[in-house]
């Protein structure tokens, strides 16, 4: 056993709640405190409950004491929470439950994250944002190319893994996914469309199936058709942050959306690159 003493300093309000991550070995530990009192606890829940959506998360590691730490933050936010150890029990779950996101860990024994990640998308659009303590770029590149939204690496700021969770929910949302849409418009490049009223993305008259962000990607070249977008134009406007290393983000998104929208990938009719500048769906299909 560890022993020792951790000083916070700040006003400790109802409802107020900290948490102190260290390393140990190769393992993350969270200690998590929850300073409130019952009767203030119930009618902030019960506040809260009535004024947003029932959202529902997943969320899918081994590691238990990083499970319950994500699990306090999302709670604290609002959301419910489901928590799986393993990709079997994961799975089990979405087939029970209206889950909107999915944390998923990509180590785990078993099936793992990425096999998890490929059997979601055979069924199912929902955001999917990878956990793991492999960072190269090689490593963002595998877990986004098995169609995952997000990806983080651990060791991770709680804050900043429930900002990424707000911003892909409010993607998801604006998809028409959740919540109905007010009117939208319909866009057409040649035998391409979509239909922003309704989300909904046909070549040729087929629907196509694409993730919240494949969808915006989409949407936002073909509004714009004819100019030129370059990587960190597109990853600052879809992600709404500061484009840092997103070559790579970007690029497999834009692979996924030429696998789904062209006859051809390798010759694309729509989305096109303009080599050293970026991305453009092709102003003479419009």
């Amino acid at each position: 056993k560890k022993q020792g003493t951790a000083a916070v300093r700040g006003n400790l309000l109802h409802s107020s709640f900290f948490a102190i991550i260290f390393q140990e070995k190769s393992k993350e530990v969270g200690i998590c405190i929850w300073y409130n009192e019952r009767d203030e606890r119930e009618k902030t829940t019960k506040e809260e409950d009535n004024q947003m959506p029932d959202i529902n998360i997943l969320v899918v590691d081994d590691e238990k004491e990083i499970a319950d730490l994500i699990e306090i933050y999302l709670v604290s936010d609002g959301y419910k929470v489901f928590k799986a150890e393993n990709a079997e029990a994961g799975l089990s779950i979405l087939d029970k439950q209206d889950i909107h996101l999915v944390l998923l860990d990509i180590m785990m024994p078993g099936m793992n994250g990425l096999e998890m990640c490929r059997k979601i998308r055979e069924t199912n659009n929902i955001p999917i944002i990878m956990l793991s303590a492999k960072s190269t770029d090689l490593d963002k590149i595998l877990g986004l190319g098995t169609g995952a939204d997000d990806y983080v690496t651990k060791p991770f700021n709680p804050l900043e893994l429930t900002a990424r969770v707000k911003s892909q929910l409010r993607r998801y949302t604006q998809l028409g996914n959740m919540n109905q849409q007010a009117e939208g418009q319909v866009y057409k490049c040649g035998g391409l469309q979509i239909n922003d009223d309704n989300k909904e993305v046909t070549v040729d008259g087929e629907p196509i199936k694409l993730t919240p962000i494949e969808y915006n990607i989409l949407l936002l070249l073909v509004k714009n058709a004819g100019k030129v977008f370059s990587i960190d134009e597109i990853y600052e406007q879809i992600w709404n942050e500061e484009a840092i290393g997103a070559d790579n983000t970007v690029a497999v998104h834009i692979r996924h959306i030429r696998e789904k929208i062209e006859i051809n990938p390798r010759e694309p009719k729509y989305l096109k690159v303009v080599w050293g500048v970026g991305y453009k769906i092709d102003k003479e299909q419009a």
